[in-house]
């Protein structure tokens, strides 16, 4: 009797030991599911609203359709909105909490604001000297006062959650489940800039006619800035945000634009901009290095675990 237990025990235990070895790769495929799901959504709601007013002949882009109209705003915060929906829907409401108590993790240390206000204006400096040094005359500088460039950066920080909840908040920790983070900030760079693309084509926006191959080669680096500050401050949404907020006010201090473009996939740019390419990637690449067997996820998990969104961060 105790023999006939012991056989038909056997094809049990392999049975939960197949099951055991089914369940991750199940996951692994519902988490790539998701993320793809996630990714459509999010370039469907975008680029649908934002080429409405072309596709419904709105005269002027104005207005309700018009660029920085409502319609338009939507697109700008479907990363978000779709991120929160797929969230709900996967792990509840719980999920959600989750994901926007990281824009509550600001106790990080001052270096890491630091970093995050000056990181463009260092940028588009040392970008400025690169210009001297090949040219022999300084570029044009902006004329927008500092004061304003900071106010600017305080009041938009908080719009940015509408792209940074989705891209970095719940993009960048599935996708580096499968690539690593270091790969992950990489493909999050390409597909954020992609994302932009109708801008380039749509007159308004202000980058209508600029070279999008120098956009995606510079967004990509900065993606990699993004998340590496973005695992440093322990997945602090909000300094990911005060970044994304200053690199948009401060990239005026050295303008970088082609005056009168209209060859959007060309790689035509100005000397200032092919050198603010040139030093973002010579920042990114030592922080690719860093990033080489980072655990995101995990680190997010612990933190969650712990209910402390706001632990300080040397």
């Amino acid at each position: 009797m105790s023999g006939s237990i012991a056989s038909s025990a056997k094809p049990d235990s392999r049975l939960e030991t197949a099951a055991s070895g089914t369940l991750p790769a199940a996951r692994g495929r519902c988490s790539r599911l998701a993320l793809l799901g996630y990714f459509l959504l999010t370039f469907a709601f975008t680029w649908i609203a934002w080429l409405a007013p072309a596709a419904l002949g709105a005269p002027g882009n104005s207005g309700l359709f018009g660029v920085g109209g409502p319609v338009f705003l939507l697109g700008v915060f479907a990363p978000a909105f779709v991120a929160l929906a797929v969230t709900a829907y996967g792990e509840g409401g719980a999920g959600v909490a989750r994901l926007l108590m990281r824009i509550g993790r600001w106790r990080v240390g001052v270096r890491w604001y630091l970093f995050a206000i000056g990181f463009m204006a260092v940028t588009k400096l040392l970008a400025a000297l690169v210009h001297r040094t090949v040219v022999g005359a300084w570029p044009a500088f902006g004329e927008t006062p500092l004061p304003l460039m900071l106010g600017a950066i305080l009041v938009s920080t908080w719009v940015q959650a509408g792209e940074e909840v989705g891209w970095r908040g719940y993009a960048l920790p599935n996708l580096a489940t499968h690539l690593g983070l270091g790969g992950a900030s990489v493909s999050i760079g390409i597909i954020w800039a992609l994302w932009h693309l109708p801008l380039f084509f749509l007159h308004g926006s202000g980058s209508e006619g600029q070279s999008f191959p120098v956009y995606l080669l510079h967004v990509t680096a900065l993606s990699v800035a993004m998340s590496w500050l973005y695992w440093k401050t322990g997945g602090s949404l909000l300094l990911v945000m005060l970044l994304h907020a200053s690199v948009n006010n401060t990239t005026g201090i050295v303008p970088a634009a082609v005056p009168n473009a209209a060859s959007p996939m060309s790689f035509e740019g100005t000397l200032v901009a092919w050198a603010t390419v040139g030093v973002s990637w010579a920042i990114a690449a030592p922080l690719l290095f860093q990033m080489r067997g980072a655990e995101l996820g995990a680190m997010l998990s612990s933190g969650s675990r712990q209910g402390q969104p706001g632990a300080p961060i040397g």
